[in-house]
């Protein structure tokens, strides 16, 4: 089944820390990054994965797209508002970790998944071999991630524990 993600920067951002850029394709997926967004990953450090790879074409379109004024009352960042009015406009899933945007992409019926999310369906789609490690990778790397959220999510979702 053919899928569109609309991903914001802090999960290219982790993901490219440590090399699983990867994880964020799979057949039959279009990844959009909106204009907002790579503009944001552009403006970090000159030696950062996430801009590197950007620089490099490895991602995807890089649409604009007007926010609606309904996205901008709940006063998100800049990249954020874009992945939920994209997400909107073309009927696909928000890739997003901060907690105010993914209220608000759901508050439009959007069903975002965040980079644990990503991790978990790569796994159940049988594209890496656990998920686990990964998320350590992730938690090293700098994502906040709840320990309770992590064990919960690896039991239920891929039968997984945790152990860190």
């Amino acid at each position: 089944m053919a899928e569109t993600w609309v991903v914001n920067a802090s999960p290219v951002i982790v993901l490219a820390k440590i090399g699983r850029l990867d994880l964020l394709a799979a057949p039959g997926r279009t990844l959009l990054i909106p204009d907002a967004v790579a503009r944001e990953i552009l403006a970090g450090p000159s030696d950062d994965a996430a801009r590197l790879a950007l620089a490099r074409g490895e991602l995807c379109d890089r649409p604009s797209i007007a926010v609606p004024a309904e996205v901008l009352e709940w006063s998100l960042g800049a990249g954020e508002s874009a992945v939920i009015a994209l997400a909107r406009a073309h009927r696909a899933t928000p890739v997003l970790d901060d907690f105010d945007a993914r209220s608000c992409a759901k508050s439009f019926g959007l069903t975002p998944v965040g980079t644990l999310g990503v991790i978990l369906r790569a796994r159940r789609e049988g594209r890496i071999p656990e998920a686990a490690p990964i998320v350590s990778s992730l938690r090293s790397a700098g994502l906040h991630l709840d320990t309770a959220l992590i064990r919960s999510a690896l039991r239920t979702a891929v039968d997984e524990e945790w152990s860190g």
